[in-house]
């Protein structure tokens, strides 16, 4: 039996549970076909290693210690999909180069671990004939075709602590606080968050906001005797007028102003008289050794990933779908996001605890 020969990368952001999943793939093969026939070729730095062939066979003992660890321990770098079939002023032929270093490697399949941009570079490269399996990551969870996806939850956990800790201060000071959490064009994160940590209002990308709104939930607190509000912010929010323009306009509109936190939180200040404040735990959601959760989650899907290559079942990326773990085919994901429903349970749930999303 010759030995199998598979490449891992980890690509786009990082998030806790990288390293788990790549600790549960690799254990779960070696297991299913032998420590001794089973070589694991790690890719440093996403897309951008496998296209400049930044590859080295990995020994079992780095595999060891990691499903605690957070980051990547391959390391991992943004390419972008727009730019995949471009050649820049470097000349290169980025999905040639990456074809060629696949065959170079004598590769029987890679792994590719990250979110939107990942899987549809995932879903070119088996369109060009490698054989590529897919796993689910990203603190955003706008994966389409999977429940959940791995740093999610690890990611809400944070910002939940960063909201209860934003309570007492907010309170002694009687100040409104803002508080700016990631998640680009998807609300889930702030959603989750915003719930669990008992936010009075949450602003969520999918749902425009009209400023008067906000400033009138933030008043009928006051008015209860309230003395302080806190406020949580996805980071790719936009006003009822912004949301009106076409996508590039807006796009163009946030690269010229930035995103609307400061303005939500100066707007407010200055129409309710209440002093208000800006937090932004930022990249802190990403770092840090992942959940019990996330480290299951990463676990599972790496267990399955396994199964995937023993079955030769490529050309798909790993799910979650009702509480059961199985695969999607790529070209049936790759460039679709799942987005939060303004009229689904979350949340309809939040606003039946009387919390207000500015609408």
């Amino acid at each position: 039996m010759s030995k199998k020969r598979i490449g891992i990368l980890t690509s786009g952001g990082d998030c806790p549970g990288l390293n788990a999943t790549i600790r549960g793939v690799v254990k779960a093969c070696y297991e299913r076909f032998g420590e001794d026939n089973v070589q694991i070729v790690g890719i440093s730095n996403g897309y951008y290693g496998l296209i400049h062939g930044l590859c080295r066979d990995m020994q079992p003992s780095e595999f060891s210690g990691i499903l605690t660890q957070g980051g990547t321990i391959l390391g991992t770098k943004r390419q972008p999909f727009k730019m995949m079939t471009v050649i820049g002023d470097d000349n290169i032929d980025k999905v040639k180069n990456m074809v060629e270093t696949y065959n170079k490697q004598k590769l029987d399949c890679l792994l590719t671990l990250g979110g939107n941009g990942t899987h549809k570079t995932s879903n070119l490269l088996a369109d060009a004939g490698l054989n590529v399996i897919g796993l689910p990551k990203t603190i955003d969870n706008d994966l389409y075709g999977t429940d959940v996806t791995f740093g999610f939850h690890t990611a809400v956990d944070i910002a939940t602590d960063a909201l209860d800790r934003l309570h007492t201060t907010a309170a002694s000071h009687s100040r409104i606080i803002v508080c700016e959490i990631m998640g680009n064009k998807a609300g889930w994160l702030t959603l989750y968050a915003g719930i669990a940590g008992g936010a009075d209002i949450i602003l969520l990308p999918e749902i425009p906001y009209d400023i008067d709104k906000v400033c009138d939930a933030v008043v009928r607190r006051a008015q209860k005797g309230k003395t302080f509000s806190i406020l949580a912010v996805a980071e790719g929010v936009n006003d009822i007028e912004i949301a009106k323009l076409k996508k590039k306009q807006r796009e163009q509109y946030h690269v010229e102003n930035g995103n609307d936190t400061a303005r939500i939180a100066a707007q407010i200040q200055k129409n309710t008289g209440i002093e208000a404040r800006v937090c932004v735990p930022g990249h802190m959601l990403r770092g840090g050794s992942p959940s019990a959760y996330d480290r299951m989650l990463a676990t599972q899907f790496g267990v399955h990933a396994a199964k995937l290559i023993a079955d030769e079942k490529f050309g798909r990326t790993v799910a979650m779908v009702d509480g059961k773990v199985t695969s999607n085919k790529l070209e049936d994901i790759a460039g679709k996001k799942k987005l939060v429903d303004p009229n689904g349970q979350q949340v309809q749930t939040a606003r039946d605890l009387g919390i207000s999303f500015g609408d």
